[in-house]
């Protein structure tokens, strides 16, 4: 291993400040509580599966997408009741069980998830698309045609003669 080198320097005089009140409540401002608990909170936070979810109004319906890799279609449930999407699903871990080796790095995350959007407008739960290609859940769902924009024709006035 090569040599390392360490250089240490005179500490360096504190500088005296006056007091500042403005600089007090800023720092009181950004104190985080939990930010002096997130270590004990952080592996009960990593075991369960949280996947991204993307909802976006298309000029004919609304077209969410989600990453679920690793989710199987029959651990997928989608279901619409009104204009409230639900998406259910969960992500199992796997079973095979490894004897050797070290972990160093173990960020996979498994468990049950669920998600409900309220959507603003009439669905038509009949033409409702739901596809999981390469670990990604999409759901086309079209308007109902009496809830899409319509162009009004505008007839002018007969002209003054």
């Amino acid at each position: 291993m090569g040599e390392l080198s360490v250089r240490r320097e005179a500490p360096i005089a504190p500088v005296r400040r006056e007091w500042d009140p403005f600089r007090a409540m800023r720092s009181l401002l950004d104190w985080d509580p939990f930010r002096e608990v997130s270590p004990a909170m952080m592996p009960s936070r990593l075991s369960e599966f949280d996947p991204a979810f993307e909802l976006k109004e298309v000029p004919t319906g609304f077209a969410l997408r989600a990453d679920m890799p690793g989710v199987k279609e029959q651990d997928l449930e989608v279901n619409l009741t009104g204009n409230r999407l639900s998406v259910k699903g969960k992500r199992e871990s796997e079973t095979k069980e490894e004897k050797e080796g070290t972990f160093y790095v173990y960020e996979r995350t498994y468990g049950s998830f669920s998600r409900t959007f309220t959507l603003p407008g009439e669905i038509d739960g009949t033409k409702i698309r739901a596809e999981l290609k390469d670990g990604v859940l999409m759901i086309d769902l079209p308007k109902r045609p009496e809830a899409l924009a319509q162009k009004i024709p505008i007839k002018g006035a007969p002209p003054k003669g």
